[in-house]
C-alpha cells in the first residue's frame, strides 16, 4: 500500500484563517490520489503551514519530512512553490535519499524534472523583479507619476503574469513529455482536453494555447 504524508502551506494568516488557497490545494491533492496514485493508499497525517515560501525553518514542515522519512512515505504537496520558492531548498530535499516527494500537479515528474522546474520559477520570479523595477525606473525618469491606477494596474498584470507562470508550472509534467516526444501542438491540446485538463478560462485546448504555455515554461 502506498503511504503519503501531506503537506499543505499558504503564506500569511489571512489565508490561513479564510482558507483562501488551502481548497485549491485540496482538490489537486484530491485529484492526484484518486487518479494517480496506487490504490488503495494511505494518508498518514496531513500538516498545515502558515509561512512565507522564502523560509526554511519551518516547524510543520519539518514534522511533515520526519514522519515521511520514518514510515518510508511520499511526501505530497499540490504545487512545488508549497513546498518552497528557494531552488537550494528544494534541491537539498532531492538530494535526500529518504525524502520521497510528490507533486500532485506534477503526478509524472521526476526529480531531475521537479529540480529543473524549480530552477526556472526561480528564474521567473527573479526576471519579474527585475523588469518591474526597471519599468518604474523608466517611468519616473519620463515623469510620469507613480501611484493611483497606474501601480493598481502594474500590480494587476503583474499578479496576471505569475498566475500564468504557476499554471504553466502545474501542467508541465504532462505537456513537456508530450513535446518531447515528439508530438504536434493539436496533438497536445487533444490529450490534454481527452484528460480533462482545462485550460484558464475553463475552456478547451488549442494548438495556439499550447505554443503559449510551452514558451512560458521555456523562457
Amino acid at each position: 500500500m502506498k503511504s503519503y504524508v501531506v503537506y499543505r502551506r499558504v503564506s500569511t494568516n489571512e489565508q490561513g484563517k479564510s482558507g483562501l488557497g488551502l481548497d485549491a490545494q485540496d482538490r489537486d491533492i484530491r485529484l492526484y490520489l484518486e487518479s494517480y496514485s496506487d490504490q488503495p493508499f494511505d494518508v498518514i497525517e496531513e500538516f498545515t503551514e502558515v509561512a512565507s515560501g522564502s523560509e526554511d525553518d519551518r516547524p510543520e514542515l519539518k514534522r511533515a519530512l520526519d514522519l515521511a522519512r520514518k514510515h518510508r512515505a511520499e511526501l505530497l504537496v499540490a504545487k512545488l512553490d508549497r513546498l518552497s520558492r528557494k531552488v537550494s531548498f528544494i534541491a537539498s530535499l532531492l538530494e535526500d535519499r529518504k525524502v520521497q516527494l510528490r507533486v500532485a500537479a506534477m503526478p509524472q515528474a521526476d526529480k531531475f524534472q521537479l529540480h529543473i522546474y524549480a530552477a526556472l520559477a526561480e528564474q521567473e520570479r527573479e526576471f519579474i523583479s527585475i523588469r518591474t523595477k526597471a519599468a518604474l525606473k523608466e517611468a519616473k525618469a519620463r515623469g510620469v507619476k507613480l501611484g493611483g491606477a497606474r501601480d493598481k494596474t502594474l500590480k494587476r498584470n503583474q499578479e496576471l503574469q505569475k498566475r500564468a507562470t504557476e499554471r504553466a508550472q502545474n501542467i508541465a509534467g504532462l505537456i513537456l513529455p508530450l513535446h518531447e516526444s515528439g508530438k504536434s501542438l493539436r496533438e497536445i491540446a487533444a490529450e490534454l482536453n481527452r484528460a480533462g485538463v482545462q485550460t484558464a478560462r475553463g475552456g478547451n485546448w488549442q494548438a495556439s494555447q499550447v505554443k503559449r504555455t510551452i514558451d512560458r515554461l521555456q523562457r
